[in-house]
C-alpha cells in the first residue's frame, strides 16, 4: 500500500499555489495603493475577504458531500465531507481573527456583539467544531456518529446565506459596510489584487484537500486490514 498522500501532479498544484501566494503578498505590499479612508489597513482586505469565501466554499463542499453520503452511503463522500470540515474550520477560525485585527484600527473595536455577521460567522464556527467534535467523540457505533455528523454539517450550511445576507437585511445591526466587490467600487490594481487572493486560496483549497482526503483514505484502509487481520487471526485460534 501506497501510504504517500503526494504525487505529481500535487507537487505542481503545490508549485502553482505558492507562486500564487507569492505574488499575492508583492502586489498586496508594493502594487496596491492605501486607500483614502483605511490606508494601509486595506491590506487585509486580501486575507479576510478571500478567507472567508474560501470558509463558504469548504463548508458548502461539506454539507453537499454529507448530503450525497447519507443518499449513496459510499464512504469516500464522507473523507470529502471530513476533509472540507477541517479546512473550513481552519480559514474561519483565521476569518474572524483578521476580521478582529482589521476591525480595530478601522472600527476602534476588536469585537461587537451587536454586529450580526460577527455572531452567525461565529454560529457557524462553533457548529462546525461541534460537528468534528461529535465525529471524534468515543462510540461503540462509529457510523451513527458519522450519520448523525452529517446531519449537523447540512443544518449548520443553512447559516451561510444568512451571514452572507446579514449586511442587506440587517443593516443597522452591523458594522461591515456592503460588498464592495458586487458593487463594483474597487478597480485597477485593487481589483486584481483582491482576484489574485481569490485565486490563491481557491488553489490551497484544492491542495489542502486532495492531501487531507487521502489521509482519511488511507487511514480507512489501515484500519479495514486491522479489522481483516484479527478477524483472519480469531479464526485461526478458534480452529486449534
Amino acid at each position: 500500500m501506497n501510504l504517500s498522500t503526494g504525487s505529481y501532479r500535487t507537487k505542481i498544484l503545490g508549485l502553482v499555489m505558492a507562486a500564487s501566494f507569492i505574488a499575492l503578498i508583492i502586489f498586496a505590499f508594493w502594487v496596491s495603493p492605501n486607500d483614502d479612508q483605511q490606508g494601509g489597513a486595506v491590506r487585509l482586505l486580501y486575507i479576510h475577504v478571500p478567507l472567508a469565501i474560501s470558509t463558504y466554499v469548504c463548508y458548502i463542499a461539506c454539507g453537499i458531500a454529507s448530503l450525497v453520503f447519507l443518499i449513496k452511503k459510499k464512504i469516500w463522500w464522507d473523507y470529502i465531507a471530513l476533509s472540507t470540515a477541517e479546512i473550513g474550520t481552519i480559514f474561519c477560525g483565521l476569518t474572524l481573527l483578521t476580521g478582529a485585527i482589521w476591525g480595530r484600527p478601522i472600527w476602534n473595536t476588536w469585537w461587537e456583539w451587536g454586529d450580526v455577521r460577527l455572531v452567525t460567522t461565529l454560529i457557524l464556527f462553533l457548529l462546525f467544531l461541534g460537528y468534528l467534535a461529535l465525529r471524534a467523540m468515543p462510540s461503540s457505533n462509529p457510523n451513527a456518529n458519522v450519520r448523525r455528523a452529517a446531519v449537523v454539517a447540512i443544518v449548520a450550511t443553512i447559516d451561510i446565506p444568512i451571514i452572507n445576507r446579514s449586511v442587506e437585511w440587517w443593516q443597522n445591526r452591523t458594522l461591515h459596510q456592503r460588498s464592495t466587490l458586487v458593487e463594483l467600487k474597487i478597480e485597477d490594481w485593487t481589483f486584481f489584487t483582491l482576484v489574485l487572493g481569490f485565486l490563491a486560496f481557491g488553489l490551497l483549497i484544492i491542495w489542502l484537500t486532495i492531501h487531507r482526503f487521502r489521509v482519511a483514505w488511507l487511514a480507512g484502509e489501515i484500519d479495514s486490514l486491522e479489522t481483516e487481520l484479527a478477524l483472519k487471526k480469531r479464526l485461526e485460534e478458534s480452529n486449534i
